[in-house]
């Protein structure tokens, strides 16, 4: 396995993706919220079950889909009408998936999971084995998260900073973002 070979374009195209996938700036007032209700928010440990998961999904997730009978492309699919739905829900501003805060480890659910490490991401990762390298994938996966933790920790300045406007134009920008990825992925796995 040779990381000299990464694609930084791919790399970037990943991180952007799990980025709008997660949408940590638009999750903001809800990590807000949770922080009110539960006190301190766990960022180092939120973000580490969330690198976890992701990292599991993407060793193990082709032989989970093989064990289920499923193919990668098949699954890409379906990633990538997950993803399509999820940047429905940014840019219009709908809601098709429910989560329910778990009250004693608010750090677990909802934040690692599903926020971060939810079924959009998920189901992204295995998708992207289709289309990009290991590697590629690992270092994406590595640099969203240190955002998503870095956003973790600097909620409040980043909501202040941000305000309810420029998180609303963040959302729709990475609604689309999704959107486009979504329709990739489905078209690059409809036909294999």
């Amino acid at each position: 396995m040779d990381i000299s070979g990464i694609m930084w374009s791919e790399v970037i195209t990943i991180t952007m993706t799990l980025f709008a996938v997660i949408d940590i700036f638009g999750a903001i007032p809800i990590i807000m919220d949770l922080r009110k209700k539960f006190g301190q928010i766990e960022s180092f440990k939120a973000t580490l079950i969330a690198f976890a998961m992701m990292v599991i999904f993407l060793f193990f997730g082709e032989t989970a889909l093989g064990f289920l009978g499923l193919d990668v492309a098949s699954f890409s699919i379906a990633g990538g009408l997950i993803l399509f739905f999820m940047g429905l829900e940014l840019v219009l501003g709908l809601t098709f998936f429910k989560t329910e805060p778990d009250t004693k480890g608010s750090s677990i659910v909802p934040l690692a999971f599903p926020l971060i490490a939810g079924p959009g991401s998920l189901t992204t990762i295995i998708s992207f084995n289709s289309l990009y390298p290991f590697w590629t994938i690992l270092v994406g996966i590595v640099l969203n998260l240190l955002v998503v933790y870095a956003t973790l920790k600097s909620v409040d300045r980043l909501s202040r900073l941000f305000g309810q406007s420029g998180l609303l134009v963040l959302r729709k920008m990475f609604g689309i973002v999704c959107i486009a990825i979504a329709i990739k992925m489905i078209k690059a796995n409809l036909f294999l």
